[in-house]
């Protein structure tokens, strides 16, 4: 009743099968391997963000350029405050305002941008306050650039940006820009400060739910092929079984094969 199990088909389908749930399983368990690994990342990412408020402020140039490493150390850097921004639409406490970001040069002859804190509304030059005058030293949690598409987009006034990102920033300021910007530790002239982010492609972000779903798909894959294997063996001897009770008609290849042998053995017999 198995000898279907022979043939060049079942060969085929047999291997697919014993290729394909190895290479599914194992697709699978690296995209679960994926999904843990940023878990373990936004852990580290959480202790070293408690880590970096209890450290001691670095000089700015000792931690650039800015990678998974530095993102979110303290920094401090001296300088006079120049040209102010505003960032809109940005959420702080699940409210709606804008950033006041002041551009601090510094006597490197680049201009860091500096968050000085946050306002709820719209972005309204009147409401921010003015940064202060002389010689300032900041100190806060570096950042990196954003991507220029970050945040709002389209209809900008003269004196708002997007993003924070010297690409951006290098067309509104007449200056060069540090590839960096810093959020104050405490905002000043009443605002609120804004906390540090987690470095981009660490932590539950949108690839680390897409590497779960990566993973469940996988495991589906192995599993849909073992049920149709177990589908189409079943299919093929319930067919057989129909097939010796005469209750269902051979297909015309099956038939010449038992006519064939009907005829030798018949002739064999006659040969005795």
């Amino acid at each position: 009743m198995y000898r279907f199990l022979l043939t060049p088909r079942w060969w085929g389908i047999n291997v697919f099968v014993l290729l394909a749930i190895p290479f599914c399983v194992f697709m699978g368990s690296w995209q679960l391997s994926r999904f843990e690994s940023r878990l373990h990342e936004q852990q580290a990412v959480r202790e070293q963000a408690t880590a970096d408020r209890k450290e001691a402020a670095r000089p700015l140039r000792e931690l650039l350029p800015v990678d998974k490493n530095t993102s979110g150390r303290r920094a401090t850097a001296t300088g006079r405050y120049g040209k102010q921004l505003l960032v809109p639409d940005r959420e702080l406490d699940g409210k709606r305002g804008f950033y006041v970001l002041t551009m601090l040069r510094t006597d490197e002859g680049k201009a860091l941008p500096v968050v000085r804190g946050w306002l709820p509304g719209d972005a309204d030059t009147a409401k921010a306050p003015a940064a202060p005058a002389g010689d300032v030293t900041v100190t806060g949690a570096l950042q990196a650039s954003e991507n220029p598409g970050a945040g709002a987009s389209g209809g900008l006034a003269p004196d708002q940006t997007a993003a924070i990102s010297s690409a951006s920033l290098v067309n509104l300021v007449p200056y060069r820009v540090y590839d960096a910007w810093v959020t104050l530790d405490k905002a000043d002239s009443g605002m609120k400060a804004v906390p540090a982010t987690a470095p981009q492609g660490t932590g539950l972000d949108l690839k680390a739910f897409q590497n779960l779903g990566y993973t469940g798909e996988w495991f589906v894959f192995a599993g849909f092929t073992v049920f149709m294997w177990f589908r189409l063996l079943r299919r093929e001897v319930e067919y057989a079984r129909d097939a010796e009770l005469g209750l269902v008609a051979q297909a015309p290849a099956e038939a010449a094969r038992n006519e064939k042998a009907a005829a030798a053995s018949e002739s064999g017999a006659a040969a005795s």
